[in-house]
């Protein structure tokens, strides 16, 4: 691979004056070869290539523009099938970085840092930084947040993913685990969008209401599934905001609440069987199979059985829509990747001085996904998949129930 970039470049060099452009078509030639390394080394396969190695395949590009010394340059940074690349030698979230360092610097100038934020600060020769070099830096960062964090949503978004992760935050002389809640959406045109987030003392009713009521008042319509785990103050807030949608019950947190009423020696073959139920072609299909399975589980296991039958409704709430969509639909699995990202940065902090430490940091993290996604060359879903949606007499009849209320 190595040969392979000198004689690019020197081809480059022969065909090209030493000028600024070739500088820059030299440079992007280089990075790009170093990318396609990465990913061979990632995928455990060169293209073309089988190997007992291979983990996935390639799946085309993204551009991404690149600021330089030498100008702009427009990166192809491949995409895989599963999982995900980023160029290790290239920041891939420099807002993202910027709302962390000012997160650890406004813990340690306010002495309210943990000995591993105390290290960082050390290591990073931040230890001269003033007060006022802090405040500016996090109001630069706040402005734009809440900009974000409350712009008006225009169109209709008929999918709408919740989740939460809790975060340790200091308030009032106490630190206290506090939750942290995303909301994001798909278009009707099947882009995805992150919506919203806010941290609260608890994930009760009172609170996601007003979470959700704040969307509406930015504009968020048209809603006719949501996907969210089975916190009961999470459904109720739907049920009194989003009352004309359906909701469907993560498939994952169900599987591990159905798992936890069987002994642990049982639990792979009542997986197995639960998943029959998953795998048929249709709404019908999947019913009749539940059925059958309760059955079966009753005899040995009644608490997971009747869980089973309790929860119909609510896991295959998803299959009332387009085919192409159920992969996506069944769990909150599309808001993971977003979730762990917050999470891994917010380990370095470890205790976060404040609430608004905490939204500054997670609304750069998510203004950085968003980016990512606006610049994707593929929509979520396709346009012919969004079409069937709407075509679908099953969801024209909840269209004409749906009447999201003003608060």
């Amino acid at each position: 691979m190595a040969t392979d970039i000198s004689i690019a470049l020197e081809e480059l060099l022969d065909k090209t004056g030493a000028d600024v452009d070739f500088l820059r078509e030299a440079v992007r030639a280089l990075v790009q070869e170093l990318m396609e390394i990465e990913v061979t080394r990632q995928i455990g396969a060169a293209r073309h290539e089988r190997t007992p190695e291979r983990k996935t395949h390639r799946n085309g590009y993204r551009h991404r523009s690149w600021d330089t010394r030498v100008g702009t340059i427009d990166l192809h940074i491949p995409k895989l099938r599963r999982g995900s690349y980023f160029p290790s030698w290239l920041e891939p979230r420099r807002r993202a970085e910027k709302a962390l360092l000012a997160v650890v610097q406004e813990a340690y100038i306010r002495g309210v840092s943990t000995r591993k934020v105390d290290e960082l600060v050390q290591a990073l020769g931040m230890t001269g930084i003033s007060k006022s070099e802090v405040s500016r830096l996090c109001a630069e960062l706040d402005e734009m947040v809440e900009a974000f964090r409350n712009r008006s949503l225009t169109g209709r978004y008929p999918y709408l993913w919740l989740d939460a992760k809790y975060v340790k935050v200091r308030e009032g002389g106490r630190v206290l685990n506090m939750a942290l809640v995303v909301a994001v959406g798909v278009t009707d045109t099947g882009e995805r969008e992150v919506l919203g987030l806010d941290v609260g003392l608890t994930e009760d009713g009172p609170f996601w209401t007003e979470f959700l009521r704040s969307l509406v008042r930015r504009g968020l319509n048209g809603v006719l599934l949501v996907i969210s785990d089975a916190h009961e103050g999470l459904r109720e807030a739907i049920r009194r905001v989003l009352g004309g949608s359906s909701w469907q019950r993560c498939r994952v947190h169900f599987m591990r609440n159905l798992l936890s009423q069987v002994p642990r020696s049982a639990q792979q073959m009542v997986a197995a069987l639960v998943r029959t139920i998953f795998a048929q072609p249709d709404k019908a299909a999947a019913h009749a199979q539940l059925a059958e399975v309760v059955q079966r589980l009753r005899p040995r296991f009644p608490k997971a059985a009747e869980l089973l039958c309790e929860a119909e409704e609510d896991v295959l709430a998803y299959m009332a829509f387009p085919r192409e969509h159920s992969r996506q639909l069944h769990s909150t699995n599309p808001l993971e990747r977003l979730m762990r990202e917050i999470g891994r940065r917010s380990d370095v902090v470890g205790i976060f001085p404040d609430r608004a430490s905490l939204i500054r940091l997670a609304g750069a993290i998510l203004m950085e996904q968003q980016d990512e996604w606006i610049a994707a060359p593929r929509r979520y879903f396709s346009q012919e998949s969004m079409s069937k949606l709407y075509r679908s007499n099953e969801v024209l009849q909840t269209t004409e129930l749906l009447a999201i209320p003003q608060p």
